[in-house]
């Protein structure tokens, strides 16, 4: 669908804007795909996130700020979203024994397992909007992403 039948407009829109709309739109409707994917499950796409980030620690605690910068959309409730996943027993709070302002968090047994029943659900979200362009024009469009980010 055309972006301008998207926003219901006759206007002429300047090819700039249009980018810029057009990666807008894109990005809520992959986020919205992401969201009914993880929606059975009980988690949001930051949580999904987080517990993808401690994953990728391989077994070692990270602290909030670690998970923060790594995050891909950076916000600032990323304490609260840890507390969910906590409540969820899906991460654990690990407190320094010498230092108790030094916390880090790590992700459970629970977590581990809720990612490999997600995983399939969520590649399957990824494939069904990469099988849309060839593989030269995933790359390209990847590389342009990128540029447009620099």
């Amino acid at each position: 669908m055309k972006l301008e039948d998207l926003l219901k407009t006759n206007d002429k829109l300047p090819e700039s804007r249009k980018l810029v709309l057009n990666m807008i739109v894109t990005a809520n409707h992959i986020s919205e795909k992401l969201s009914e994917a993880l929606k059975p499950f009980e988690v949001s796409n930051q949580q999904f996130n987080v517990l993808r980030i401690l994953r990728g620690q391989k077994g070692k605690p990270a602290n909030m700020s670690t998970i923060q910068e790594r995050m891909v959309n950076k916000m600032s409730n990323t304490t609260r979203l840890v507390d969910k996943l906590i409540e969820k027993n899906l991460c654990e709070r690990i407190v320094c024994p010498s230092n108790r302002r030094k916390v880090e968090i790590r992700i459970t047994e629970n977590g581990l397992d809720l990612l490999e029943q997600i995983d399939p659900e969520i590649d399957k979200v990824e494939q069904d909007f990469a099988m849309k362009i060839n593989e030269k024009e995933l790359l390209s469009l990847n590389e342009k992403l990128n540029e447009l980010r620099s």
